[in-house]
């Protein structure tokens, strides 16, 4: 969406997942933190990729990877491996679900390496690995202008000082209003985020599934709602996708002001709420300038208000 970007470098899981909603069920969905954030942020920079695959990867999403022009140099592929996967269950409401089964074939033993190429780009997200995996990255980088981090609940029970280490190396975390709970101790989310930006991050984005996400900022406090849709296909990796389109328009180069930011909070929930219209990233491989823009002014409508302030 512009002609001025520079690259942004994701570190996290690709894999397979078994996704079963009460409407339907697929039991070949590729998925994977990584794989929902290159696609969303590519729309508005160049994105390289680092991750483990096995040979059972299908190679359609290769093919989707590449046709959105995503760098896979740092794309590991074991022949002889099985791909990370995961089966799920959600909910009615389809905020809950159930994780029924794991296996993380290559994805135990990944030790990202960085290839050359990509240790001097601007800008890193670190999605959600071991702390302790997320550290190793950042210290292969030179020097990114701005470090986004994901983590989650498990990372917070076993490895909660490895995730504190890491926090206080990096410029935004983006996280679930049940993990800053956690991470904090603090269960009002003001002052979540507050305990949080004291670890290090300048930027605290809390994500409250249907209901948007909050960012936390020198700035005060930003509010970016979720666009009301009718129907909800799959819900998986929205998180990812929202990350996804809020780092890769800063990754645009633009100034990291209050605006731009605030911005970008929006791109993210326009890419999460196409993502959530279908299974895996079926809604978002296929989108264009115009689409995405579409929906920018939607949720800016959903704000907007008379300035007429008589009763």
């Amino acid at each position: 969406m512009s002609t001025q970007h520079s690259s942004l470098v994701v570190v996290g899981s690709v894999a397979i997942d078994n996704v079963i909603t009460p409407h339907a069920e697929r039991d070949v969905s590729v998925g994977g933190a990584a794989t929902y954030f290159a696609i969303a942020a590519s729309y508005f920079a160049p994105v390289r990729l680092v991750g483990v695959v096995g040979g059972d990867f299908p190679s359609h999403a290769i093919e989707d990877l590449n046709a959105r022009q995503i760098d896979l140099e740092g794309l590991e592929v074991i022949p002889a491996g099985k791909t990370f996967r995961w089966k799920g269950r959600y909910h009615r409401n389809m905020n809950q679900r159930d994780t029924l089964e794991t296996q993380l074939g290559v994805f135990e033993t990944f030790e990202p390496r960085l290839p050359e190429s990509y240790r001097n780009s601007p800008y890193l997200f670190l999605a959600n690995i071991q702390p302790k995996l997320q550290l190793q990255v950042l210290e292969q980088m030179k020097r990114p202008r701005l470090v986004g981090l994901d983590t989650m609940n498990l990372w917070i029970d076993i490895a909660r000082q490895d995730l504190i280490d890491v926090v206080a190396k990096i410029d935004l975390i983006v996280i679930n209003e049940e993990e800053a709970r956690q991470l904090s101790g603090e269960h009002n989310l003001v002052l979540a985020a507050r305990a949080i930006a004291a670890l290090g991050p300048r930027y605290v984005v809390i994500k409250q599934g249907e209901y948007g996400a909050l960012l936390f900022d020198e700035n005060g406090v930003f509010s970016a709602p979720a666009l009301p849709l009718e129907r909800v296909v799959d819900p998986t990796g929205a998180g990812d996708v929202f990350a996804g389109g809020l780092m890769g328009y800063l990754a645009r180069g633009v100034e990291l002001n209050r605006g731009n930011l605030r911005t970008a909070m929006i791109y993210g929930s326009v890419l999460a709420s196409y993502c959530v219209q279908g299974f895996s990233y079926d809604e978002i491989r296929h989108l264009d300038t115009k689409a995405i823009q579409a929906r920018f002014e939607m949720f800016k409508s959903l704000t907007d208000f008379a300035r007429d302030e008589r009763l």
